[in-house]
């Protein structure tokens, strides 16, 4: 395992902080998305969580976090240290290709060569010399041309991540973990999740992305055209007086589209990605399953409450309780229960059902009931 605590060379990290979480309504909000809580009892937001990881492998100078216009001031707060330069704005969400494609962009422009790694910003990593050791290898990797991402070694058949399905083992001096991948594999039913468990090529997708900047880009362009063609525009105005009005002009017309389609799977079949089996603890806190997970220590029995002020009785009960409200919640006799109780909206759902949240906020979305969006 590598140990060094210095910066890795080369390595420029990206945070991109978007979407809202809507498994996690209505906890998270629009103007309040999931990355600007904390949801693991530390102290400090996910984002924040994220940011002093990533120090100690970029150093706090060649961080760049990539968010929305309207989310701008909430990040600033949250990351005092984070350079206006190192500020990229989003005028509306265009999805991850977008987003990581426009920083890899600017980047390779300032910086020709650069190493770029994308990590995101509402995920939960426990194990920082062991998260230190996956991306050392991932940067050695991307060095010698390949797309890298860092997989997650699956500890039960869960049906809430992707998948990436791993091959024969790669002889990259410096990442001897190194393996090719076979494909990208969207969340399971419960009993293929049980067939990859047991299969062991199979590992839980993390989101993570390392590459040179070049080498991203010329992905993005065989894919995308008309994206890249977009990105090296937006790119090209970025530290100039003209951003705004290029930004204007561009942005919107940008295709949405998530980087595993318009990068990771055509680099697979091409044998050009690559994957680092990550050792550390992870979780993209999808739902509040996994949330209550995470505070109850794997213990159904436990009862999670989180919410400073949450006043909660409970008899017999488990699950996950997040309060906002100050209100008296009294639980008697339920399993596995979730309740999220806002000023305005009140959840009540099971673990098992905590994936389904999404179909609400869908539902709200179709109804018009934007006020609680």
């Amino acid at each position: 395992m590598i140990t060094s605590t210095e910066p890795i060379d080369r390595l420029y990290s990206v945070i991109p902080a978007g979407g809202i979480g809507s498994r996690l309504w209505p906890l998270s909000r629009a103007d309040a998305p999931k990355f600007l809580h904390d949801l693991t009892g530390s102290g400090h937001t996910l984002l924040r969580d994220t940011w002093d990881r990533l120090v100690p492998l970029s150093n706090e100078q060649r961080i760049m976090v990539v968010t929305g216009r309207a989310h701008r001031a909430a990040v600033e707060q949250q990351l005092p240290e984070l350079t206006d330069p190192n500020v990229v704005l989003e005028s509306e969400p265009r999805d991850s290709t977008a987003a990581i494609g426009l920083a890899a962009a600017i980047l390779e422009l300032r910086e020709p060569g650069v190493i770029i790694g994308s990590f995101p910003a509402d995920h939960v990593i426990k194990g920082d010399a062991l998260f230190r050791s996956a991306v050392t290898e991932a940067v050695v990797a991307a060095d010698a041309g390949y797309i890298v991402t860092i997989g997650i070694r699956p500890t039960e058949p869960a049906i809430g991540f992707g998948y990436i399905k791993s091959a024969a083992s790669l002889a990259i001096d410096g990442a001897p973990s190194a393996l090719a991948v076979d494909s990208f594999v969207e969340k399971p039913s419960p009993d293929v999740a049980e067939r990859y468990l047991a299969d062991g090529c199979y590992l839980w997708n993390a989101g993570i992305f390392i590459a040179r900047a070049d080498r991203l880009l010329a992905e993005i362009e065989a894919a995308e055209p008309e994206l890249h063609a977009g990105l090296l525009e937006l790119a090209a105005a970025w530290d100039t007086p003209a951003r705004g009005a290029v930004v204007d002009q561009v942005w919107p017309r940008l295709k949405k589209i998530a980087i595993d389609y318009s990068v990771a799977e055509p680099a697979a079949a091409a044998g050009k990605l690559v994957v680092i089996p990550g050792q550390f603890d992870w979780d993209d806190v999808g739902d509040f399953a996994s949330i209550a997970k995470l505070h109850s220590g794997g213990r159904k029995a436990n009862l999670a409450i989180l919410g400073e002020g949450a006043r909660v009785l409970a008899d017999s009960s488990s699950g996950i309780v997040v309060s906002h409200t100050g209100r008296m919640i009294a639980l008697i006799g339920v399993e596995d229960i979730v309740v999220i109780d806002t000023p305005d909206a009140l959840l009540v759902t099971t673990s098992a059902n905590a994936q389904k949240v999404k179909a609400v906020v869908d539902a709200l979305k179709l109804s018009g009931s934007s006020d609680v969006l």
